[in-house]
This record gives structure tokens, C-alpha cells and sequence, in this order.
């Protein structure tokens, strides 16, 4: 397998960092993509990014990334077995320093391959605080962490799953997520009251999510005579979507709910309204809902791992109980109705983003990581 050429090529004193991810460009695949980029425009390391093929790997979103001058790899996903034959071959080629693999079941794939081409060290990232570990893929994360050098969560409340499910916590560490700041510069100049008064959720439809509470607690909004908009932003896997269509039929919710798909103004959107409301099952460290934080939107969410510890109850957010749709009606209510508590929320959760979510800092603790191995 022959790695890429790009027109700029990296002085050989760069550290060589290859981030193996799932090419399904999910909230992992995204932080992969930052570091790399941000690689890219340092001087310390050089970095590969490597996704695994998935049915709705983008075409145009690779190339655009490899238009950037960032090494991009697709390998074989039909049989983990293919991918790390093809992943192992690509690291005796570029031999990288460092194998940093992102998600699950990426970091057991990626570690393998890394372990089979004698890479010199292994990271592994966990993105979510439950995955699907069955008992041997369990068994095979604590016998990999013998081999892996540091393993981090996107949030301490990932990073204390790890170490519950029996890991090393000597090898453990919390690097928060963070997102592009500079695309909610415009949020410092607006006044909170002149948003309107409606609810944003940028979320995939996936069984993680929990779009169907969040809809229940609109209709309970609507008994109470508050009737706000409500836009639902990702997209994902289609039955899940039908179901919540279904449920905003069944409830007379149609002039209310928007369903808009993989939407690329969310900063704009976000500006644009007042409240943001991540309504989940778990999470490691919701891109979405910093998002809205830098946007200034008051916030609300599900208090669950992950969650826990990135809002605080009361002064950057309200956290209401996975499912309850009354609680989350609750929540909603008062902000609906005391603008001007809302808008504390609001400054005080972009105050927190734009202190400890920034993209930099993210990158900056990545890449102290990476060149400490």
C-alpha cells in the first residue's frame, strides 16, 4: 500500500503521529481531524490520519481534507481482520513514532496493527462512556493497555470508566474536547434578548440520543402555552429519524419541529436562538453541546457521564434526568419564561467555553501528549 503524496512535505525532524479512526466522521473522527490539521500547520509533528471504511465514509470530505495537504488513508472495513492487515502493512511503510487510535472498536483494531509493525508507542482514546464491550473485546482492552502508553477519555467522567473497567490508571488521563471558537466570535456582540425564543439539538439519530423525550417534553411545553420552535440538526441512521417524525405526527408537533439533517451553519443557528438542549443516553464529551456553550445559548442537558462535570447545575446549564420528559419540560419552562436567567446561562457557559474548550488548548495537550511518548 503506497501512502500519499502531497505537494508539501514535512521536514524529516517532525515526529511522525498516525491517528487510526472510523471513517463514519463522527465526533471522533472530527477530533482526529482537528489534531491533524493542527499538526499540520505546527512544526513539531507529522502527522497521518487513517480512517476506517464504513458505509457513509464521504468521498468529498476526504478529498477535501487531502486538498489541505493533510496524508489521508482509507483502508478496507469489511472484516477488522482486513483492516489491520491493511493498517499493519501502512505503519511498516511510514513507521510512524506514535499510533494514537481514536473510538471503539477503532483502538483495539488500530492497537493490534500498531503491536503486529512494532510501532514504537501506542495511545488509545476513548470518545464515549459506554461502548459495546462484550467480554473478550473487554478482555482484549485490559491486555492491550499492557502495550499502550497512555490511554485517554475526552472527559474525566470517560476517563473513570476507563479505569472501572479495570485499566491502568497510572495510564490514564483527561483531555476535554474542544471546538473552533473563532466561528462564535460574533456571539460576544449580541444581545441575548433579541435571539429568538427557541430550542436548538445538533445530534445524529442513533440509539445514544434521545430525541423522542426531547419531543415529549415539547408537547408538555405546549399544554402550558409555550409552543417554541424546535430544530433537530444531524443525521444518522433513518429509522431512528422516522420514529421521532412519527412521534411529532402523533403529538400535532409538525408547525413546530424542523428536522434538518447534516446542517452547515450550526454556529449561525445556534447565534440565532436562545436555548440548546442536548436530550441523551450517554455521552464522552458532547461536541455539540460546547458548541453551544461558545454560542452563548443557555443550556440543557441530560445528566449523564460525560455531561457530568462539563455543565454547572444552576450557573452554565441545567441538567435534568435521562427520560424524563417532565423534568425536561420543567427546565425549558423556566427558561422560556426568565430571559434574563437564561442569558446569565448563557454568558456564564461561553465564558467556560471560551476558557477550557478551545480547540488550541485541545491540540496543545495532544501534542505535549504525543511528544512526551
Amino acid at each position: 500500500m503506497s501512502v500519499p503524496e502531497n505537494s508539501s512535505v514535512a521536514p524529516t525532524h517532525r515526529v511522525r503521529v498516525l491517528h487510526f479512526v472510523t471513517g463514519g466522521f463522527s465526533g471522533a473522527t472530527q477530533v482526529a481531524v482537528d489534531l491533524c490539521l493542527a499538526s499540520l500547520a505546527g512544526s513539531r509533528i507529522e502527522p497521518m490520519l487513517v480512517l476506517r471504511r464504513k458505509r457513509n465514509t464521504d468521498a468529498a470530505r476526504v478529498q477535501a481534507l487531502r486538498e489541505r495537504g493533510l496524508r489521508v488513508v482509507v483502508l478496507p472495513g469489511w472484516s477488522h481482520l482486513a483492516t489491520i492487515w491493511a493498517l499493519r502493512r501502512l505503519c511498516v511503510e511510514w513507521r510512524p513514532a506514535v499510533l494514537m487510535a481514536h473510538g471503539f472498536p477503532e483502538h483495539l483494531i488500530g492497537r493490534w496493527a500498531g503491536l503486529w509493525a512494532k510501532v514504537p508507542a501506542l495511545a488509545q482514546v476513548e470518545h464515549n462512556s459506554r461502548e459495546r464491550y462484550s467480554v473478550w473485546r473487554a478482555a482484549q482492552s485490559r491486555w492491550l493497555s499492557r502495550y499502550t502508553a497512555k490511554l485517554v477519555g475526552v472527559s474525566e467522567g470517560v476517563r473513570r470508566r476507563l479505569v472501572q473497567m479495570g485499566l491502568p490508571e497510572a495510564k490514564t488521563l483527561a483531555i476535554p474536547n474542544g471546538v473552533k471558537l473563532e466561528r462564535f466570535e460574533a456571539a460576544a456582540q449580541q444581545d441575548f434578548t433579541q435571539r429568538a425564543p427557541g430550542l436548538v439539538m445538533s445530534a445524529r439519530f442513533a440509539r445514544q440520543k434521545d430525541h423522542l423525550t426531547l419531543i415529549r417534553a415539547l408537547h408538555l411545553l405546549g399544554q402550558q402555552g409555550l409552543r417554541p420552535k424546535l430544530f433537530l440538526a444531524g443525521a444518522g441512521k433513518a429509522s431512528y429519524r422516522q420514529a421521532a417524525e412519527r412521534l411529532v405526527s402523533e403529538l400535532g408537533l409538525g408547525a413546530q419541529v424542523e428536522f434538518l439533517g447534516h446542517y452547515a451553519q450550526m454556529p449561525q443557528l445556534l447565534m440565532s436562538q436562545q436555548i440548546c438542549v442536548l436530550s441523551t443516553h450517554y455521552e464522552g464529551m458532547p461536541l455539540a453541546l460546547v458548541e453551544g456553550m461558545a454560542a452563548g445559548c443557555a443550556c440543557v442537558a441530560s445528566l449523564v457521564p460525560g455531561v457530568e462535570g462539563l455543565l454547572d447545575a444552576e450557573r452554565t446549564g441545567l441538567l435534568v434526568p435521562e427520560g424524563d420528559a417532565a423534568a425536561l419540560a420543567e427546565a425549558l419552562a423556566r427558561l422560556l419564561r426568565d430571559p434574563r436567567f437564561a442569558a446569565a446561562l448563557g454568558a456564564a457557559a461561553r465564558e467556560q467555553a471560551l476558557r477550557e474548550h478551545g480547540v488550541a488548548l485541545m491540540t496543545q495537550r495532544y501534542e505535549d501528549l504525543l511528544l512526551s511518548l
